[in-house]
């Protein structure tokens, strides 16, 4: 038997019938010299302390995927709706504190008129010594834009000129509110507390020595205080939380309907005019 059959006939036994022997391995023969075929090319094996590990992902290369820097912003539609420049909260313009008297006036303006046609800014001179404060717009207010117009509006420069004030040299006129409240109600809490900003902004920037309140509404809001305004009148009262005197008078509007209690509204008149040369002393 030669090499050839012994080998043919092991390798038979152990199924490798196929078998491609290496040329100077322990089975080499005669025939060993032979050429054998270019073998394919295998796979890289992993290390063997690592064969059990999964396989690793391939690498990630940036550059296929941008980041998000890199990423095109979408289009701007030309008829999409543009946000207003008005106040941002972001940029803290979102209150009326630090604006000047026309910052002010223009804030005051973008905020919700509730209905009302225009806002009441106030008019007057504004470095006086003396703020007067009424309680709300009626329809005269709303329809000029301006704080007591009409029959109450005159009867009150009436009363200042009676001691010798004027809107027009050394009185500023406003309001609690800036609207005028539907059906001229009082206003409620909430409508005060909106525009109760506005105010503050008001009397810091007039820096006055008196604040004349001028109604019920504007005493008790002014003072925080439920006192009837016949107990409020006739006495100096001290602005919560500043070093400001407040005096307390009856509105226009109540002494056309009462002409009787002008008596009490002229003491009232004499009490500021006394306050107000005592300025100069």
């Amino acid at each position: 038997m030669t090499f050839d059959t012994r080998r043919d006939d092991y390798l038979s036994a152990l199924g490798l019938t196929d078998w491609q022997y290496r040329a100077d391995g322990p089975l080499a023969g005669p025939t060993a010299s032979a050429p054998e075929p270019e073998p394919e090319p295998e796979a890289p094996q992993a290390p063997a302390d690592r064969a059990h590990e999964a396989p690793r992902e391939a690498p990630i290369i940036e550059a296929a995927s941008p980041s998000v820097t890199e990423m095109p912003e979408p289009a701007v539609q030309d008829d999409a709706p543009s946000t207003p420049q008005s106040v941002s909260v972001a940029d803290g313009d979102d209150s009326p504190a630090g604006l000047d008297w026309d910052e002010l006036e223009a804030y005051l303006a973008r905020q919700d008129h509730r209905g009302a046609t225009r806002p009441v800014f106030g008019i007057g001179a504004r470095d006086a010594d003396v703020l007067i404060v009424g309680e709300a717009p009626g329809a005269n207010e709303d329809a000029q834009g301006v704080p007591f117009v009409g029959r109450a509006g005159k009867l009150l420069d009436r009363m200042l000129a009676a001691i010798d004030c004027s809107r027009a040299t050394n009185v500023y006129i406003t309001n609690i509110c800036k609207f005028r409240p539907p059906d001229n109600r009082d206003p409620t809490p909430d409508e005060v507390a909106a525009d109760w900003p506005i105010l503050e902004r008001q009397i810091d920037l007039m820096a006055p020595r008196l604040v004349v309140a001028v109604g019920r509404v504007a005493a008790q809001t002014l003072l925080d205080c439920q006192t009837p305004l016949g107990k409020l009148r006739g006495q100096l009262h001290r602005y919560p939380r500043r070093d400001l005197d407040v005096l307390v008078t009856y509105h226009p509007a109540f002494l056309l309907r009462s002409p009787q209690q002008k008596s009490k509204a002229w003491a009232d008149l004499k009490m500021i005019a006394r306050h107000i040369r005592a300025f100069d002393q």
